[in-house]
């Protein structure tokens, strides 16, 4: 893959057979972010986990203390009182069965997160197909399947973000944009490796995280001093 002269001149800062400190590292994204857009800074962790049996499995929430920089359209699928509720607290959408054909035979996906009361999953399990794929099932996990859906969407509107393991057993988040200060990036940072470090799974033996690198959407990795962690 041939790069840029941007990319080639910020790779250039970027020590490949160093792991940096996390304040090393956030500074050195900032610097090497040097697309004309603000780019997202993300982090992508390699983990010993075997995803494939579900005790290994890792996935959960986080509320990013300074958010991700993002506005997240939220979709919330209630019924009864809770579509108020749900208005009321700022969701983007809300609805219920009507949504399926929107969503299944228009193919409409204007929203980020989806949240849905128990009660409806039911109807929004029928959607599994389509939202499966794209990390966009409601789960219990998560905090997207509650009763509290005001809670749910005051989280995920100031920040609130999700991780899991893909398929190779890496997890990748984004943590803010490059024009926040390297305080807020890093206190994203650290608000997100808390987070997995306690989701460890009990089953696994051997080393859990094997490599954690931070990078700009068009920038180099930066590798990050696993041995703290």
């Amino acid at each position: 893959m041939k790069h840029g002269k941007k990319y080639v001149e910020a790779a250039k800062l970027v020590d490949r057979a160093v792991a940096y400190e996390p304040a090393d590292a956030v500074a050195l994204v900032k610097k090497t972010a040097v697309a004309k857009f603000d780019e997202t800074v993300e982090v992508h962790i390699r983990t010993g986990c075997d995803g494939r049996h579900a005790e290994q499995q890792i996935r959960g929430a986080v509320v990013l203390p300074h958010g991700t920089g993002k506005t997240v359209r939220v979709l919330v699928f209630a019924k009864g009182d809770k579509v108020n509720e749900a208005e009321a607290a700022g969701a983007d959408f809300v609805g219920g069965e009507e949504l399926i054909p929107k969503i299944q035979h228009e193919g409409w996906l204007d929203f980020d997160v989806v949240v849905a009361t128990p009660d409806m999953m039911g109807v929004v399990g029928r959607l599994g197909k389509i939202l499966g794929p794209k990390g966009l099932m409601p789960n219990p996990k998560a905090g997207t399947v509650t009763m509290d859906v005001t809670k749910a969407i005051n989280d995920i509107k100031a920040g609130k973000i999700e991780y899991r393991l893909d398929k190779t057993n890496i997890v990748h988040v984004p943590v803010g944009k490059a024009s926040f200060t390297e305080e807020a990036l890093l206190e994203n940072f650290n608000a997100l490796m808390d987070a997995i470090v306690k989701a460890r799974p009990s089953a696994l033996k051997g080393q859990y995280l094997r490599s954690i690198t931070l990078t700009s959407t068009m920038g180099p990795g930066v590798k990050v001093n696993v041995a703290r962690y």
